[in-house]
C-alpha cells in the first residue's frame, strides 16, 4: 500500500515507527488513515520487534475527522466503529509485539482511545488526553469505556468522560493512565531509547507477557495460574531463555535474538 496519511519506518534494530501524518488536520482519523494504520500494523508485526505509534506536528491525534465523508451528519457511526475502528483497535491489542504510543501532543476522542489501547504510553509533558465525546453529544467509544476504568478506576473515568476536561500528561501518569510523562525536550530521545530496549529484548517472552496480562482481566486465579505455567513452558523452550541463563552465569549482558 502507498501510504498517504501515515509514514512507516523501520530501523535495523527492528523498531517500526508508524507516524500519523495529517498535521494540518491534527492527525484526525479518516477512512484512509484507518485503513493505512491497519495495513501498517500488520506489516510491522511481521517484520519488526517493537512498534511505535506517534504523530506528526503538534498533535498525536484529534480523534475522528468530523469532516470525513462530507459532514458528520452523513457518518454512519455504528458501522464505522464496527467495520473500521474495531479491526484497528484489535490489531493494536492483539499484536504479538510490544506497542508503544509515543504521545507527542493532544490525544482527543478516538485519538486518546488509540493511545490508551497500546501496551505502553509515553507522553510529552505538554500532551493532554481528552475524552471529548460528550461535547458533541456522544459517548466515549473506540474502546474508551473499556480501557479507561481499568487504568484509572471508575470514579476518575466517569469524571473524565462526563466533564470532558483535559487530563495533563503529568496527571495521567499520576492516575496510572500512562507509563510516563517526559519533558518535551527529552521526549523523542526517551521513547526512542525505550523502543530500542524492547527491540533488543526476548521477543517471544515479551509477547507472552502481553498475553498473560491481557488474559488476567478476565481469568480467575486457577485459569491464570494454568496460563502462566503454559506460557512459561513455551518461554523455556526458546533460544532467548538459554541465552539469558548463560548471560546471567557469565555475568554479561544478554544478546537476545527474538526467538
Amino acid at each position: 500500500m502507498d501510504y498517504e496519511t501515515i509514514a512507516l519506518e523501520q530501523d535495523a534494530q527492528g523498531v517500526a515507527v508508524i507516524r500519523l501524518s495529517r498535521p494540518d488536520r491534527r492527525n484526525a482519523l479518516n477512512v484512509r488513515m484507518r485503513a493505512e494504520l491497519l495495513h501498517a500494523l500488520k506489516a510491522a508485526e511481521r517484520d519488526a520487534r517493537v512498534i511505535v505509534l506517534t504523530g506528526a506536528g503538534e498533535a498525536f491525534c484529534a480523534g475522528q475527522d468530523l469532516a470525513d465523508r462530507g459532514n458528520a451528519a452523513s457518518l454512519d457511526i455504528e458501522r464505522t466503529l464496527r467495520d473500521e475502528y474495531e479491526p484497528l483497535l484489535r490489531a493494536v491489542h492483539d499484536c504479538r509485539l510490544p506497542v508503544i504510543a509515543a504521545v507527542n501532543g493532544a490525544a482527543a476522542g478516538a485519538g486518546a482511545s488509540l493511545a490508551l489501547c497500546a501496551d505502553v504510553v509515553i507522553a510529552a509533558d505538554s500532551a493532554v488526553f481528552v475524552q471529548a465525546f460528550s461535547r458533541i453529544g456522544l459517548i466515549p467509544d473506540a474502546g474508551a469505556s473499556y480501557w479507561l476504568p481499568r487504568q484509572v478506576g471508575f470514579a476518575r473515568a466517569m469524571g473524565a468522560m462526563l466533564f470532558a476536561e483535559p487530563v495533563t500528561a503529568a496527571r495521567a501518569e499520576e492516575w496510572g493512565m500512562i507509563w510516563k510523562a517526559v519533558p518535551a525536550q527529552e521526549f523523542a530521545a526517551h521513547w526512542q531509547a525505550r523502543a530500542a530496549q524492547l527491540a533488543q529484548g526476548p521477543t517471544e517472552a515479551l509477547a507472552r507477557i502481553k498475553q498473560a496480562l491481557r488474559a488476567s482481566t478476565q481469568n480467575g486465579l486457577d485459569a491464570q495460574l494454568g496460563l502462566e505455567a503454559q506460557l512459561q513452558g513455551e518461554c523455556g523452550r526458546t533460544r532467548d531463555f538459554t541465552e539469558g541463563v548463560m548471560a546471567f552465569l557469565e555475568k554479561r549482558p544478554a544478546r537476545f535474538e527474538g526467538r
